[in-house]
């Protein structure tokens, strides 16, 4: 399968961004792209750096205005379309919702994000509320898609019970970056952690994983900090963690990647991880910590 990426650089235009990213789509579908993934709330700038309640005008129901035209573009150009919104789902209670639309422009579901963060510059428990849809895979035209959103990837948990509900790719639409004070080197950690991790979900479950970031840097509105330098480094690996395509760290990119999503068989059995799970031993892991 034939999967495009899209890796911009926002303005505070929602205008302006959404027919940047129509554009590039339509570039990915005319190189074959089968299914074309989106970074991160990708209609605006990353607006958690600050708590302002002006910003919940931003959000739309679902489906939408968003889902519409996006839905109209998947449509016409007979592609599958990973999405990431701001859900206005009623008054007061709003997610960090992926959206995949089906190539009839039809939405064929969606997930709510269910890691929230909340860190200097990620102020993201203000906006969002956590998912209550589970990590369930979205079936689609093209397979079995596990759609996670930025702070999941950080969770074995998650992808491995997409994994284990048949998931055919892990996908995480991501918004990441450097805070103007890390050093050279801790930027360099930071970033190879996030790379690491999500090529581990790779080689744990035996699947392809698709990580699209945004990059460019956006200000801080408030002035408290310098902003926020996302970095980029959207890749794609296959199942044993092996890159297939990485772009750039400081400048927009879109590309379009084959991917075998047969291998993943093979690759299962040749290490049968699923196999031999202890899954007797697990329950555990429901707790918050294990204390003595």
């Amino acid at each position: 399968m034939k999967i495009g990426i899209i890796q911009q650089q926002n303005s505070a235009c929602t205008e302006t961004n959404i027919a940047n990213l129509s554009r590039k789509i339509r570039d990915c579908a005319q190189q074959g792209a089968e299914l074309i993934v989106l970074q991160e709330l990708h209609n605006s700038l990353y607006f958690c750096q600050t708590e302002n309640t002006d910003i919940f005008d931003l959000a739309e129901t679902i489906p939408g205005p968003s889902t519409e035209h996006f839905g109209a573009l998947a449509r016409e150009l007979r592609v599958v379309l990973v999405l990431s919104l701001f859900e206005k789902r009623a008054a007061g209670l709003y997610h960090n919702t992926a959206v995949v639309i089906e190539k009839d422009g039809t939405i064929a579901g969606k997930y709510r994000k269910m890691h929230i963060p909340d860190d200097p510059a990620y102020y993201e428990k203000f906006y969002f509320t956590p998912g209550d849809m589970g990590f369930v895979p979205i079936r689609t035209s093209v397979g079995r898609l596990g759609v996670l959103v930025c702070w999941d990837q950080w969770y074995p948990e998650a992808a491995r019970l997409m994994a284990l509900q048949g998931a055919e790719l892990l996908i995480y639409p991501t918004a990441i970056g450097w805070e103007s004070s890390d050093t050279t080197d801790e930027q360099r950690r930071q970033l190879d952690a996030w790379r690491t991790v999500q090529r581990g979900h790779a080689v744990s479950n035996g699947l392809p994983v698709i990580a699209v970031n945004r990059t460019g840097h956006e200000p801080d509105p408030s002035g408290q900090t310098n902003g926020i330098r996302f970095w980029g480094n959207s890749f794609v690996c296959g199942p044993q963690g092996e890159l297939l395509r990485e772009l750039p760290n400081d400048s927009e990119a879109t590309c379009v990647v084959e991917v075998d999503l047969k291998r993943s068989e093979q690759v299962r059995r040749w290490w049968p991880f699923l196999r031999d799970r202890r899954i007797e031993e697990f329950n555990l892991l429901t707790r918050r910590y294990i204390d003595d």
